[in-house]
């Protein structure tokens, strides 16, 4: 069960594609020289897994275009008893915040996935490639929105203009299915984190009609982030019917400023 429930978590991490909800358009929110360290437990396994998020640009775009990177990776006994690695890359423009692609990839001693998913917002189609199963890839109509990955959405909250008890409405495509969420702000509390107490809002993402997926059968997720103006996602939740696991930052580094970007751009391109 536990090799199930953790796969769980590393879907929703690396595979979920959230539009905002809106047709206006906002800047990007994380940028290059961010990271995100977390370790995911389950029941007594403090040290499951770990997953790490990295900002910085995309070497092979001419334009400016910001990559996310993500890998999520079981760790200790758990991986002597289940061996899974998940990556992810999500190429975004940033001035717009707008999601250009994303592949996702996993790998287990028994099985391995690989997918891509190209935006056009001019003809509003997603094309979902499913690179070893070919059979399911196809074209997906998007609605005229901006759209992130899962983890980037909750980090882009950082731009919201809500508080609490406020609703944000934010349809998602998972793999080849819309659903509709709502992401409510429920309430402002202090949790213990590895740098200490920390000043949290909670966000709680619901499928509010014919939950599927990890939302059925009473499955939660809760996330709780910074409260300032970072709004940093400190810490998630997963509940599914066999238990709860859980992903708690542990590192976070900050962007590069712009200034010191140039300069260590510059640097490098001496240096080639």
């Amino acid at each position: 069960m536990l090799p199930s429930v953790t796969t769980r978590i590393i879907v929703v991490s690396l595979l979920l594609v959230v539009t905002a909800g809106a047709t206006t358009t906002e800047p990007l929110a994380i940028t290059p020289g961010e990271k995100f360290v977390y370790r995911l437990a389950w029941g007594p396994f403090r040290k499951a897994a770990s997953l790490e998020i990295v900002a910085d640009r995309d070497p092979e775009a001419r334009d400016n275009i910001t990559r996310i990177t993500t890998h999520t990776a079981t760790r200790g006994l758990i991986r002597a008893l289940y061996q899974f690695d998940g990556w992810g890359q999500f190429f975004y423009e940033p001035s717009e915040g707008k999601l250009l692609r994303a592949t996702a990839w996993t790998e287990t001693s028994k099985k391995k996935t690989n997918a891509t998913i190209t935006l056009d917002y001019d003809s509003k189609v997603a094309s979902y490639v499913d690179h070893l199963r070919p059979q399911r890839s196809l074209d997906i109509e998007i609605p005229e929105a901006q759209a992130f990955d899962f983890l980037t959405s909750l980090i882009q909250s950082r731009n919201w203009d809500i508080g609490l008890g406020d609703e944000r409405e934010v349809p998602v495509y998972f793999d080849d299915e819309l659903y509709e969420l709502v992401i409510s702000i429920e309430k402002r509390t202090r949790i213990n984190t590895p740098a200490g107490k920390r000043e949290a809002l909670l966000l709680v993402p619901r499928m509010p009609v014919e939950p599927r997926g990890m939302f059925e059968d009473g499955g939660e997720i809760r996330v709780w982030v910074s409260d300032d103006d970072l709004r940093i996602p400190l810490r998630f939740e997963v509940k599914v019917p066999v238990g709860t696991a859980m992903a708690v930052l542990t590192e976070h580094v900050p962007a590069i400023p712009p200034l010191a970007e140039h300069i260590a751009q510059a640097t490098s391109s001496n240096h080639e």
